[in-house]
């Protein structure tokens, strides 16, 4: 710089500026290495770059305002890893605003690789750092942004944090631990007074906030929730076409009671009448309604062994009170009736009542929509307005998030070769002393949420509950064993000792009997203490502890994994997707089930998870024993009865899909016959006319649109329907239907586009003539049959149930395609309206009908497979796809123009793909990912052309698209 000032006096400060600014971005370029925004969404978030860097690092130093137990608990492992490995790290967070825990203070405490400090912020000078800072061997990693250690900003919040790595002697490095050791000096080790003083300052805080704290209740403005707005516009587009009655089937914690108050304000009835089983759940509903119709001038009151609040419009009632008095009230009385826990509706006692009474409407609500009494609750409502699992429950923040941990039994627990079934000798191996030391090590490890440790563990047997309860009482902790032997009535005092903070009962031990039914709202802790063998009891008992409460803002789930050979259903319970197969549980275990939204979180330990994907690589989800079993779990989770009925299937969250035991035979009972080894079955099946009939709708299942099928149930009680009136009856199931497509549905169930082979095959059953469809004789005496019926209208009511489920109420257009969902080539045919035979979509890669292209492409080859040409078909990253037309494809030709000049010419590319041809032996349907327009092309005979997709692909199903595990 000296010698170019030497040589000319005309250069100015603003020259000086700019070398200055230029020096400063050489500097940056060399020691900036990968700058990154990082923020909470499907991409990423905060706490996987968290854990990574630390698996990573050499050292860690973190400053940070606020540190909540619900973030700290997910890192813990990390740090637990480090501890073990010596690598150390110094913690420095605030007393600001009271935010931070002091049970997340005493937690850090414990590691001893971790210097932890404390700033007390005052008055004058608060404390706002969220600085991240990893030093590795060569370079430093540096976050700084938004992000405190609390869960929601770990994984949910909108946050921005902004990562920096850089060489060790970069200036900005040194500026940000110059600032880092200074603030270390400058705060106080978090010693035992400390602690002390802070925890009892805590609670006094809390304390006085809760006397202080006013009721907002009668103040507060309420509004439906998305599962509620969605079951009150279904609601009401099902009255809106006559219908007077349906079910309402939903989690436990989802909010159906605000949902039926919701609805009942909205169909306004003079007089309601709500039912229920048991005297506390009527109290708190009546609670409910009280609160949101207390401006619109109805009164509550309640009909019980102590109440007597008759003349009220809003009346609550026990089935057995209303049972002693329903000679009081007139058959019209009341305009709206609501069941709750609707699937005891088919007892004598709700039967009694339901017939008595005339209302215009009458809503069934249940969690578990079982058979009772051998009577279908689907018989009793007719119609699912809403179902709502628990995956969606949590994605919808119906219920709270949890923690869940995977962690491999001891040594010392050998279930190898053990059945699953024989819980005797599972029982007998479980009780280990070693086990039970084990067990309340991780407890103490990963805590719990909220104050007093309120815990269910779950056993395998009467014997291995009892167990428990007495070793961990032995050790201190105070616990009991509940099991079916004790009295409805001991239950309910153990429950409330459990959730009094005052009481010292921490756990409580139990075999089944929580699965379902019993509300613990406060539940912060669930031990998972037995092999699991159905995905379904799994669910049910990580329910128990999800319903929201203000003692917790997450459950923990601890669940100790033994080298049993079904301990792969844990991914199937967990992963809780719709649709799956071995290659996608395998992507969700091997990603720590990183499609998870919100703050719930799964980890497993590195043994669990690769012993989880042992198994999954071992097992043939489509092989007869498979089935087998699957079938004979799912039959004794259904109370040892046969599951005749494909809608039993629907009663259960985690229940298996029964279309793999249909695919097996062709109809459901027939599988059905031959595990039962069931002659009445097999009896029926021997008419050509009623097996012909099931062959041919069971092979429409799942069903893609919802229009032929609700044609269907219309004509299960009537000889003809018009189009118009199809029109009419399609529309109690979706917002609306072009008429082409009503004409084309009733052109389907005629038979129009079958070809020579399927009417040879099938069974003519309607006949469409002059726009009016009636049903043919043979399928009139079918139906008329009670035998053969039920199983028809089984078929169809699961089938309408099913679609509602994964296709809600929305008009998709033609074609009729749902980003996402599972087609078959010759699905096509019938969403688009295709009018010459349907069987001819199939065999080739690229189908068209008219403007619409349909490109079914496999990303992964089978390697014995000697293919003509070397396909290129891939996604380029989650936006761009690049695909090759068929072979004889070229530039020049018509096809081939209006593939590359797609937009110009109106021509829509529908692009379907598919991981494998094939799993196990069985075709795999393709994924809908959406329409997309070339951008780039090149190349003859085949073409190649990279199109930009009109959707995004979202980052779970690009994973399972492209990760090889």
């Amino acid at each position: 710089m000296d010698s170019i000032l030497g040589e000319s006096n005309v250069i100015n400060e603003k020259q000086i500026e700019f070398w200055d600014i230029k020096h400063k971005e050489v500097e940056t370029k060399e020691f900036l290495v990968d700058n990154k925004l990082i923020v909470n969404s499907e991409t990423g978030n905060l706490l996987n770059e968290l854990k990574r860097s630390l698996s990573e690092c050499e050292r860690f130093y973190f400053s940070v305002a606020f540190i909540n137990f619900s973030g700290l608990q997910l890192l813990l492992d990390s740090f637990k890893e480090l501890e073990e490995r010596g690598v150390k790290g110094k913690i420095v967070t605030s007393t600001y605003l009271n935010f931070t825990e002091p049970k997340a203070l005493e937690r850090i405490k414990m590691f001893s690789n971790i210097d932890l400090k404390i700033f007390i912020a005052t008055k004058e000078i608060g404390f706002h750092t969220k600085a991240y800072i990893f030093e590795n061997r060569d370079e430093y990693k540096i976050i700084i942004g938004s992000s405190n250690i609390t869960q929601r900003a770990l994984k949910s919040n909108i946050e921005w944090n902004v990562r920096v790595v850089s060489k060790k002697d970069n200036s900005f490095v040194k500026e940000v631990l110059e600032e880092y050791l200074k603030l270390w000096e400058d705060t106080n080790i978090v010693t035992e007074e400390f602690l002390n003083n802070y925890s009892s300052f805590i609670s006094e805080i809390k304390k006085v906030e809760k006397i202080k704290k006013l009721d907002f209740d009668d103040y507060e403005l309420i509004k439906p929730n998305h599962m509620q707005k969605r079951a009150i516009d279904n609601l009401n587009r099902l009255r809106g076409f006559g219908e007077n009655r349906a079910l309402v089937i939903a989690a436990t914690g989802t909010g159906k009671t605000y949902m039926s108050a919701f609805d009942v304000i909205n169909f306004k009835p003079r007089k309601m009448l709500f039912l229920v089983n048991r005297e506390e759940i009527l109290k708190s509903a009546e609670k409910t309604f009280r609160k949101l119709v207390k401006n619109k001038q109805k009164t509550t009151g309640l009909l019980t062994g102590s109440s007597k609040d008759i003349d009220s419009d809003y009346l609550f009632s026990t089935i057995q009170s209303m049972n002693l008095h329903l000679e009081k009230f007139g058959r019209e009385e009341f305009e709206y009736i609501i069941i709750d826990e609707a699937h005891h509706s088919s007892s004598p006692s709700y039967k009694k009542v339901m017939e008595y009474f005339n209302p215009k409407f009458i809503l069934g609500m249940t969690a578990t929509p079982e058979r009772c009494d051998g009577e279908s609750i689907f018989d009793i409502f007719y119609n699912v307005a809403l179902e709502v699992r628990l995956r969606e429950a949590l994605e919808l923040n119906l219920v709270i998030p949890f923690h869940y941990f995977g962690i491999t039994d001891i040594e010392g627990v050998d279930l190898e070769g053990v059945s699953i079934n024989d819980k005797t000798e599972i029982a007998k191996r479980l009780k280990v002393n070693e086990r039970v030391d084990f067990i309340i090590e991780k407890m103490n490890f990963y805590g719990h949420d909220g104050e007093k440790r309120k815990c269910i563990g779950f056993c395998v047997g009467i014997d291995h509950a009892e167990y428990m309860a007495e070793e961990f009482n032995k050790r201190g902790i105070k616990s009991i064993a509940l099991t079916g032997q004790n009295s409805s009535e001991e239950r309910e005092n153990y429950i409330k000792k459990l959730e009094s903070d005052e009481d010292d009962l921490e756990v409580i031990f139990t075999v089944d009997i929580f699965n379902e039914g019993v509300d613990i709202p406060s539940i912060n802790l669930v031990l998972m203490l037995r092999p699991t063998d159905s995905p379904i009891i799994f669910i049910q008992q990580l329910g128990r502890g999800l319903r929201k409460h203000e003692s917790k803002s997450f459950l923990t789930v601890l669940d100790f994994i033994g080298n049993h050979n079904k301990a792969f259903l844990i991914a199937i319970a967990l992963n809780g997707s719709r649709y799956y197969d071995k290659d996608s549980l395998k992507v969700a275990v091997a990603t720590q089930f990183a499609n998870i939204l919100g703050c719930t979180n799964i980890q497993m330990d590195r043994i669990a998870q690769e012993r989880i994907l042992e198994q999954l690589n071992e097992e043939n989800f489509n092989s007869m024993k498979y089935l087998r079993e699957e079938y004979f779990e799912f039959k004794r989770m259904n109370g040892d009865k046969v599951p005749y009925l494909l809608i039993d299937y629907v009663k259960y969250d985690g229940a298996p899909d029964p279309l793999k035991f249909l695919n097996k035979e062709k109809t459901y009972i027939g599988f059905v016959a031959n595990m039962e080894k069931d002659d009445e079955l097999r009896s029926l099946l021997e008419d050509e006319v009623f097996l012909k009939i099931l062959k041919e709708l069971s092979s429409k299942l799942p069903i893609k649109r919802i229009y032929e099928f609700s044609i269907l149930k219309y004509m299960l009680s009537n000889e003809g329907i018009s189009v118009e009136k199809a029109k009419s009856e399609i529309l109690k199931y979706i917002d609306y239907v072009d008429d082409e497509s009503v004409l084309h549905a009733l052109n389907c169930l005629n038979g129009s586009y079958y070809d020579s082979s399927q009417i040879k095959n099938n069974i003519k059953c309607f006949e469409l003539k002059d726009k009016v469809l009636s049903s043919t004789w043979n399928f009139k005496k079918t139906v008329q049959n009670k035998k053969y019926r039920i199983y028809i209208e089984d078929l169809i009511n699961y089938a309408l149930i099913r679609y509602e489920k994964e296709f809600g109420s929305k008009y998709y257009g033609v074609p009729f395609f749902n980003l996402y969902e599972q087609y078959q080539m010759i699905d096509t045919a019938l969403l688009s309206n295709y009018t010459k035979t349907h069987s001819s979509f199939r065999g080739s890669g690229l189908i068209t009908n008219g403007k619409e292209y349909f490109l079914f492409i496999d990303l992964h080859k089978e390697e014995n497979i000697k293919e003509s040409i070397n396909y290129k078909d891939k996604f380029l990253d989650r936006q761009y796809f690049q695909w090759q037309s068929p072979n004889s494809t070229s530039q020049g030709s018509e096809r081939g123009k209006n593939i590359i000049f797609n937009r110009d010419r109106g021509v829509n590319l529908h692009i379907f793909v598919r991981k494998y041809k094939q799993i196990d032996g069985i075709v795999q349907p393709y994924i809908y990912i959406g329409k997309g327009d070339v951008e780039e092309y090149h190349g003859e005979k085949p073409i190649t052309v990279k199109m930009k997709l009109q959707n995004i692909a979202p980052v779970s199903l690009y994973t399972e698209f492209v990760e090889k595990v």
